[in-house]
């Protein structure tokens, strides 16, 4: 029987990612938490928001790239797959569902830490950041002006 375990989301952090941690074999392992909104409209017309929570576990030099640019409200494009947990704690037994990510992709500027170890905080001037638009392959600068407008043929570059 075939199978497919494939997941992708896009949010915000709702908290600064924590120092990586390392298994026993030196490995960098994080986790994040990722909010999602969705805006929709009940059958009454009414506007409504609902929020979903994902816990993310990013391993090996993508965990310590994330722990050194993104910052609590980072927006994030996440492509992993669904992971289940379950285990015992003083007789009762409990259960997740997480994202094991394999790929991030920072999708707001990056904020690098501070000699300090923190980021920019609340209210920092952020205005000389850049962020190039990406296209629709999710890699690279978007599409954006190349030459002339189109419809005046002996303005070409060619």
């Amino acid at each position: 029987m075939a199978s497919l375990n494939k997941v992708l989301i896009m949010g915000n952090l709702t908290k600064d990612p924590e120092k990586p941690r390392r298994t026993p074999s030196g490995m960098a392992v994080i986790d994040m938490r990722v909010a999602m909104n969705r805006k929709f409209k009940t059958q009454s017309g009414e506007m409504k928001d609902e929020t979903c929570f994902v816990n993310v576990s990013v391993w090996g030099r993508q965990a310590e790239t994330c722990a050194e640019y993104l910052r609590k409200g980072s927006q994030v494009l996440i492509e992993g797959r669904l992971k289940y947990d379950e285990w015992e704690k003083d007789g009762q037994k409990h259960n997740r569902l997480s994202i094991t990510g394999e790929r991030v992709q920072f999708m707001s500027a990056p904020k690098q830490r501070t000699e300090t170890g923190a980021g920019p905080g609340p209210g920092d001037d952020q205005s000389d950041v850049d962020v190039a638009p990406m296209n629709d392959s999710g890699r690279g600068p978007g599409p954006g002006p190349v030459g002339p407008a189109e419809g005046d043929p002996d303005d070409l570059p060619f």
